[in-house]
């Protein structure tokens, strides 16, 4: 690199004057064509600058450079506040919150690799018929000719078209047509029949039609007679024959790809024969989903011991004086039994016509006609339940999916595709058996393909599989390689949806791009950690200025310049604290900087808990790539489940553990994955998780209204004497619904203005000047505050503020102890940053009632926490565990796991290589054991 910079002859990219969010109005200078790490406590405004800042300013100049025509359907991107942006690049961010949630989604359609495989079948697989396990074959026209007078010299044949096959309808216009074209003779259903007039067949069965083109006696002289015949038939039958010899046996030639022996045809493949998201090769049963939803026996009588009068099936509860219950009566007694007697007591038959109905009539003695019935047919409930899942309001196929259980299609066996799809094969394969294998082990079977192709796929294959290549390589590069293509992106987690983004992009090869990534080692081991790192080094070296938002030791020190904002979080912070290269910042005084000196330190707890002597104990779990596990949990414990991705953690605990204990606690449909038994419920009463999901982002939501103690404070104003002398009630103070709000705004507080050409811009209402509520509300004051001022009080003031109403405060108190003192109670839940929105839903879980025999699961806590908050979110964790509650981590962050009272490690490997417990006890006794990495890593820290 020159002095004068790159390309674009700037060395920086130089931010004046950013006043975004909580920005104090700073200049930043980032050095071009680097890895650059942002860092910093959460909610210090590290986002604000990377994403609201550089990535919107980026984003918005490329807006500019459409037409106004074009920008008025994009929509405008708002202008960041701030002053100036000199020598930025285009910008690409690669950011959590971008998973889509949708079932079609999976690795391999987002990575790409699916449609070159699509591709790589359409042209290059080789076809089999599902019915007979040959080859399908194409002839020409003159191989069929040949193949005529080779194999039937001297036979009678009877050459057929085929026009239809295997249809209902009576065909009397086909038939016309057919006579008008000067054909007298056709074969239906394996019958010879000379053509009448008003000929037709019979309407409600399938048939087979051919036209008779020609009756020929084989001989060399008549062979072009035979050429013109067979041409004839390969036009009415549109590239399909049949012969008829003697001894009555039929034979199939076609132009398309057909089985010789069965006649099977199929058209010939596109890539979207093999696209389960297109008609065209989706399995007809799932459309493409794998899955299908279905209402079963079991779901509509949990409990057979029940009678039916107390609410054994479920859909209906218990008895009353209704119709469907009369209906069941009159049924039951035909057959000897009542609405009292145990459902385990009746009879299958009369179960199975009690959910799928019967044919006979049900003769009900009429209420207003006494000694009349009234006779009518009984649908079924299951059928009844269908019906309403397709015609039913949306609350009522809310209400239908409560009893549905979702099951692997039992046409496509989960493969997604139709049977024409799956017979297509390449090396022996075909695509769905491709689709399930991980990319570590698809990486191997591609390396050495060649040898199984013949000359002709290999040409044709010889770019696809270049390209197929390259992007397995730039998975397995970013850790990934125990995902398989299947798998639905709504199962990843936020990191490892990113890191499936970064490999496309690395994929893409761009030059002279800034790249934004937010927190890109989520969900990863250490010992994948270096992976990543070259991965973004790659990125840099290619020519492109990477920015990452980050809080992890290694990256900051591989990096080139690492930048601190800070020194607090939220008002407290937007400061540059320290900046420069690693080197040099370790010289600096800033909080991070003494971190990543050891100066400060997460310090190792002197005295670890030991188990109380009660375990919970789960036997046999198999789902996905678990191999026979026994979870054995000490409770009342912190107990830390590590292991690298993809080795099985939240297989074992999200999939398995939790949908039993949420079964069990509180009757929840979700089916937990196989396993065998569990012990040591007894010792628990309670289960709160707290997971990866985001929380509501719309700006009514808040964290006052989020956890719920907004709730609390609407109460304790409608309590006031003011209030009740009003008679207003809680209602009244909220600001989603009519009544107390401001209704200019609609309780908003801000007020959206539209403008063409240029970006919305939300005002402050004029009205309400930003508070939320009318007049007559904000009268109601407690201790001189109304509920407008107390929604724009900070934690920390509002902790002291409400000390004396223990409901309120108990809510409050959470939040602060998790850090998050600095943010205001009403502040739009869009504005949080991700590190905030986590803990906000902790502290919403963790100011739950405790009971002493909790169990708290959590699943990666520390997202986008710094060293700091580390601390105050194990300083609330503590509190809990020492009351007796048990929680449960699921986590890569060291400085988490060297706290913990026991480790439970799975692995060796991720995906199949994974799924077995390596070593289970408190972090000395793991550091021990050879085989764990995380025992490797975590002896630096101890």
């Amino acid at each position: 690199m020159e002095s004068s910079g790159d390309h674009t002859g700037f060395e920086n990219i130089e931010v004046y004057g950013a006043r975004e969010h909580n920005l104090k109005d700073i200049n930043v200078m980032i050095p071009r064509n680097k890895l650059v790490v942002i860092t910093g406590i959460s909610g210090s405004g590290k986002s604000s600058l990377a994403f609201d800042t550089i990535y919107a300013e980026g984003q918005r100049r490329y807006m500019e450079s459409f037409s106004a025509y074009a920008r008025s359907f994009i929509g405008n991107m708002e202008r960041p506040d701030v002053d100036k942006i000199e020598g930025l690049s285009p910008v690409i961010s690669i950011e959590q919150k971008t998973i889509s949630r949708n079932p079609r989604s999976t690795v391999g359609t987002v990575t790409e690799i699916y449609d070159f495989l699509r591709l790589l079948y359409a042209r290059a697989g080789e076809a089999y018929s599902y019915l007979t396990g040959n080859k399908m074959v194409r002839q020409t026209e003159d191989q069929i000719i040949m193949h005529i007078v080779q194999h039937y010299l001297h036979k009678k044949l009877i050459l057929l078209a085929p026009v239809v096959k295997g249809r209902k309808g009576h065909y009397r216009e086909l038939f016309v047509q057919i006579r008008k074209s000067g054909y007298t003779k056709v074969r239906i259903d394996g019958e010879l029949m000379d053509i009448v007039p008003k000929m037709q067949v019979d309407r409600y069965k399938t048939h087979d039609i051919e036209i008779v083109i020609d009756r020929i006696k084989v001989l060399d002289s008549e062979k072009y007679r035979i050429a013109q015949s067979v041409k004839t038939a390969l036009q009415q039958g549109k590239g399909v024959m049949m012969v008829l010899d003697e001894e009555g046996k039929v034979h199939h030639f076609s132009k398309h790809l057909m089985d010789p022996e069965s006649g099977l045809a199929y058209d010939d493949p596109a890539p979207n024969t093999f696209s389960f998201n297109s008609p065209y090769g989706a399995c007809p049963v799932c459309h493409g989903l794998g899955t299908i939803e279905k209402i079963t026996k079991e779901s509509v009588i949990p409990d057979p011991s029940l009678s039916i009068s107390r609410g054994g099936i479920a859909p209906l509860g218990e008895y009353r004086d209704i119709w469907i219950f009369k209906q069941i009566q009159a049924i039951l007694k035909r057959y000897g039994a009542d609405l009292s007697t145990p459902i385990n007591k009746i009879s299958e038959e009369v179960i199975d016509i009690l959910l799928y109905g019967d044919k006979e009539p049900v003769a009900i003695p009429s209420v207003k006609y006494p000694g009349t019935d009234w006779n009518v047919k009984f649908e079924g409930i299951v059928n009844f339940l269908e019906k309403q899942k397709e015609q039913g309001t949306e609350k009522t196929r809310d209400w239908v999916r409560e009893f549905m259980v979702v099951q692997e299609c039992p046409e496509c066996r989960g493969a997604r595709l139709k049977k024409e799809a799956l017979s297509y094969k390449v090396a022996g394969k075909n695509i769905a058996e491709l689709a399930g294998m991980d990319i570590h082990h698809l990486g191997e079977w591609f390396e050495n393909i060649e040898e199984k192709l013949t000359d002709k796929q290999k040409r044709i294959a010889a770019e696809i599989l270049k390209e197929l290549r390259k992007r397995i390589r730039f998975l397995l590069e970013v850790g990934l390689n125990y995902l398989h293509l299947n798998r639905p992106l709504k199962t990843l987690s936020g990191g490892e949806a990113q890191r499936i983004r970064l490999a496309t992009q690395i994929g893409t090869q761009l030059v002279g791009v800034l790249y934004i990534l937010d927190e890109p080692s989520i969900g990863l081991h250490q010992r994948d950690n270096h992976r990543l790192i070259k991965a973004l080094k790659d990125l840099r070296d290619l020519g492109n200025s990477v920015i990452v938002v980050e809080h992890d030791k290694e990256m900051m020190v591989a990096s080139d310049f690492i930048l601190d904002i800070g020194p607090g979080a939220g008002v407290h912070g937007g400061h540059i604290v320290a900046e420069g290269p690693p080197k040099e910042f370790l010289k600096r005084g800033s909080l991070t900087a003494g971190f990543l000196k050891n100066k400060l330190k997460i310090d190792v707890p002197q005295q670890r808990r030991h188990p109380n002597g009660k375990w919970l104990e789960l036997s046999g779990a198999t789902g996905n790539n678990l191999k026979k596990v026994t979870l054995r949990l000490p409770l009342g414990t912190m107990t830390c489940v590590t292991g690298v991705s993809g080795s099985g953690k939240s297989t074992l605990i999200h999939d398995t553990l939790f949908p039993i204990l949420n079964q069990h606690f509180y009757r929840s449909r979700r089916k937990p994955l196989d396993y065998e038994s569990i012990k040591g419920l007894e010792y628990l009463d309670k289960v709160v998780e707290v997971d990866q999901s985001p929380i509501g982002r719309t700006p009514r939501s808040n964290p006052a209204t989020y956890t719920g103690v907004f709730t609390e404070i609407r109460q304790l104003f409608a309590g006031l004497s003011e209030a009740k002398i009003r008679g207003y009630k809680p209602g009244r103070f909220s600001f989603n619904v009519k009544g107390g709000r401001c209704e200019t705004c609609e309780g908003a507080g801000l007020k959206l203005i539209e403008m063409d050409f240029l970006p919305n811009v939300h005002v402050p209402c004029e009205t309400c000047k930003g508070k939320r509520y009318n007049r007559e509300t904000l009268e109601v004051r407690f201790k001189g505050k109304s509920i407008s001022d107390v929604l724009e009080m900070t934690v920390e003031q509002a902790v002291e503020f409400f000390e004396n109403q223990p409901k309120i405060y108990r809510k409050l108190k959470v939040l602060n102890d998790v850090g998050l003192g600095y943010i205001t109670l009403g502040q739009h839940a869009t504005t949080l940053s991700g590190g905030e929105a986590q803990r906000v839903k902790l502290a919403a879980e963790l100011s739950k009632r405790d009971t002493g025999k909790t169990l708290y699961i959590l699943d990666e806590p520390t997202t986008g926490l710094h060293f700091q908050d580390i601390q105050h979110l194990l300083n609330v964790l503590n509190v809990l565990v020492d009351r007796g509650n048990t929680v449960l981590i699921i986590e890569h962050n060291l400085d988490v796991i060297k706290v913990a009272d026991y480790i439970i490690d799975l692995g060796p490997e991720g995906g199949e290589d994974g799924g077995e417990i390596v070593c289970a006890g408190p972090p000395e006794a793991v550091v021990r054991e050879k085989r764990s990495y995380t025992g490797k890593y975590l002896k630096k820290e101890l």
